[in-house]
């Protein structure tokens, strides 16, 4: 008896999703439960299971094609049972319905009344087309009239599409130059990445403005108590919980931040969801802390180590990933010393934390080596004014600078 495998439902708002590769071939034994292939949708990579044990008889949709929840995948055969016998071809189908005739021509030999030919002429309206009520079938004004008024409602609900523009094609390559190229099509993830960004530029009126924090106090504060931390929690903890900590006090105060604009509407969240962003190697995705005002630091930190763990492992699902209000990225683990986020849609701002670098500041008149990093805050313009935006980084500076202040919510 053969098991069919299926496209299991890809979650919300997810219609479709690619064939990675198939982990097994047809003619090897599969246990229950073990994984066959991969999928990548526009959100995640997720492994579909065998649902039963047997042997994988046949391969239905190969690697690189697009499926639909519910489609057939494959199949398997219960261990050493012969193989099904292939489907009997099926029938051809029936002739197709012969299509309507056009409507009845006037059949008259009788020229059409010259204000009607001419109103004809006027709209592209074929007389021949026509059903004439003058004698001996003869195609009046009011005939034409009656033609026109019944093929404007049609015209009016199908108007012709305007052409969209071509894409640009790609300029060839130089015979020896081809010879070392590689092209790998783009997953799924990737596709969504680069359409999302793009649409956000294309959409928000987005700046940048910039900051710089002193990381003297979290820093000696993280190594005072790290070790203890770590012990009690479980968790290791980093620099990004002092961050999300940060960017939430001050989007209570700077609620705009927090909001999108709907329509001609802006909602405004007040609840605080806060996306990290995590680097992978199929591309970057973006879970979320979801109430984060309600979360101690070690809840925080337990949370974004077990996001980082299931992004590497390619296990994150898309309920994860989904109804953030704020985004933080970090850049400094790879080394930037700057940048300017995109923001991700459809929130309005997103903070960028960079490498921590010593650098000659002045404090009380005297310059002294400090631990210092950038600040980067993307905002959409049309709904975060630069008050607004300078207000914000100010008071993550502050509060990261006086790390006591997260403790005591002040």
């Amino acid at each position: 008896m053969a098991t069919e495998i299926r496209v299991p439902t890809l979650g919300e708002s997810v219609s479709e999703a690619t064939i990675g590769k198939w982990f097994k071939k047809p003619g090897e034994t599969v246990k229950a439960d073990e994984p066959l292939l991969e999928l990548e949708t526009d959100k995640v990579t997720l492994e579909v299971n065998a649902p039963a044990a047997g042997v994988l008889s046949e391969i239905v949709a190969k690697d690189g094609e697009t499926v639909e929840p519910g489609a057939l995948l494959g199949q398997i055969d219960a261990a050493g049972a012969a193989p099904a016998a292939k489907a009997e071809a099926p029938k051809p189908a029936a002739a197709p319905a012969p299509a309507p005739t056009p409507a009845a021509k006037s059949g008259t030999s009788m020229p059409p009344a010259p204000s009607a030919a001419k109103i004809a002429a006027e709209n592209g309206l074929d007389t021949e087309s026509v059903a004439g009520s003058g004698k001996r079938g003869q195609v009046l004004k009011g005939d034409v009239l009656s033609a026109l008024r019944e093929e404007a409602p049609v015209a009016a609900r199908a108007p012709e599409p305007k052409p969209q523009p071509a894409p640009v094609p790609r300029a060839p390559s130089k015979p020896t130059d081809a010879a070392r190229e590689e092209r790998v099509r783009m997953t799924k993830l990737r596709q969504t990445i680069a359409r999302r960004l793009k649409d956000a530029q294309n959409t928000a009126a987005m700046l940048t403005t910039f900051n710089e924090v002193d990381m003297s106090g979290v820093m000696a504060l993280r190594s005072r108590y790290k070790d203890v931390f770590e012990k009690k929690h479980g968790a290791k903890l980093g620099f990004m919980g002092f961050f999300v900590k940060a960017c939430v006090s001050a989007l209570r105060e700077l609620p705009a931040v927090n909001a999108e604009i709907d329509g001609n509407d802006i909602v405004f969240k007040n609840f605080y969801h806060v996306g990290i962003a995590v680097g992978t190697e199929k591309g970057l995705v973006v879970p979320v802390v979801r109430d984060a005002d309600a979360l101690n630091l070690a809840e925080i930190e337990k949370t974004i180590a077990a996001f980082g763990k299931s992004a590497r492992d390619g296990t994150m699902k898309m309920e994860d990933m989904q109804g953030g209000t704020f985004t933080i990225t970090n850049g400094g683990i790879y080394g930037s010393l700057m940048s300017t986020p995109i923001l991700n849609a459809p929130q309005s701002g997103i903070l960028g934390m960079h490498k921590i670098q010593e650098r000659p500041v002045v404090i009380g008149g005297k310059v002294e080596v400090r631990p210092m990093m950038y600040l980067a805050l993307s905002y959409d313009h049309r709904i975060v004014d630069g008050r607004e935006a300078v207000t914000f980084l100010v008071r993550v500076k502050e509060a990261l600078e006086d790390p006591s202040r997260l403790v005591l919510d002040v």
